[in-house]
């Protein structure tokens, strides 16, 4: 099963580079004047959501021996788009926040080339940090990338931010939500639970959820309910909770199921999700983007091994 694309958080602001059509400079082989587009264009389009893109690198041009006159070359290296965006994070609240950011890169039509996620950890509050971001290799003969923009941003508590890898947090406890999969209208995300402490850590029953709005406030009237079977049978989420320790370096693994189908009346989407593993256990806040429709309702699977 496929996940559908994200939605976006905020408006897409398409972010346009200052300079479109090149510079005049001196071919440096003696030649006529060849159209060298500029390196870097700076960008003044206003952020999203706290994040902006300052300016675009591009390939520098240069002309090709074998084509003809006024064609140009783009100098990459191996392996190497030569396409980057320098971008700032800006943090106007009153909490330290992590940002995770999906950059667009595309063409002048607006064909997107390619995405690049960026997670920018710990911005303290009415601080900024500053990053850059690379494209990925193109596709031969792919269409030239003009233009960036920023396609997604999700923000949480510095100290409710999900942890994949790094340094093990001080819980002693990894948490964080996968891109799941998508088919027919059902929507299953995988929860991960490693422990990455010096202690065992004991699991029984279900990850206690609370539903979050684009501005991280509780969203009401969804039933959330224990086993994946209550929305769909089949997704490995179907197991009665029962008692399990991890030891050190062992993980386990819960899952949330809905289904996206709308009828009558306002479809409800939940961006994110704080996830408690048991009672006392630290929050962490996740980015699953739950497109319920009309359904009301969203299952969750008990904690079990990661390796069954």
């Amino acid at each position: 099963m496929r996940r559908p694309h994200p939605r976006l958080l905020a408006p897409a602001a398409v972010l346009l580079l200052a300079t479109a059509c090149g510079t005049e400079h001196a071919d440096p082989t003696g030649g006529a004047g060849a159209v060298v587009p500029a390196p870097r264009a700076t960008v003044t389009d206003p952020p999203v959501d706290g994040v902006r893109v300052t300016s675009v690198t591009l390939p520098t041009a240069s002309p090709s021996p074998s084509a003809s006159l006024g064609s140009v070359h783009a100098d990459r290296l191996p392996g190497d788009s030569g396409i980057s965006a320098a971008y700032q994070v800006g943090n106007d609240g009153d909490e330290a926040m992590t940002y995770t950011v999906i950059f667009a890169f595309t063409t002048d039509t607006g064909a997107v080339m390619g995405n690049e996620k960026v997670t920018v950890s710990g911005v303290p509050a009415g601080g900024s940090r500053n990053g850059t971001v690379d494209l990925g290799v193109l596709a031969p003969g792919a269409s030239p990338v003009t233009r960036v923009k920023v396609e997604r941003v999700t923000k949480v508590p510095a100290d409710e931010a999900p942890s994949e890898t790094g340094a093990c947090p001080a819980s002693g406890l990894r948490l964080w939500a996968d891109d799941g999969d998508a088919a027919m209208g059902l929507r299953v995300v995988g929860l991960h639970l490693e422990n990455c402490g010096k202690r065992d850590y004991t699991l029984d029953g279900y990850p206690r959820l609370s539903l979050l709005d684009e501005d991280r406030e509780p969203v009401d009237g969804i039933r959330i309910r224990h086993g994946g079977a209550a929305i769909a049978s089949g997704t490995g989420f179907d197991a009665p909770p029962a008692p399990l320790t991890l030891k050190p370096g062992e993980s386990a693994r819960a899952g949330l199921v809905w289904r996206n189908t709308t009828l009558a009346g306002t479809a409800v989407n939940v961006p994110y999700v704080r996830v408690v593993a048991k009672p006392g256990a630290r929050p962490v806040t996740v980015t699953p983007e739950l497109d319920l429709g009309t359904t009301g309702q969203l299952g969750v699977g008990a904690w079990q091994r990661a390796d069954g």
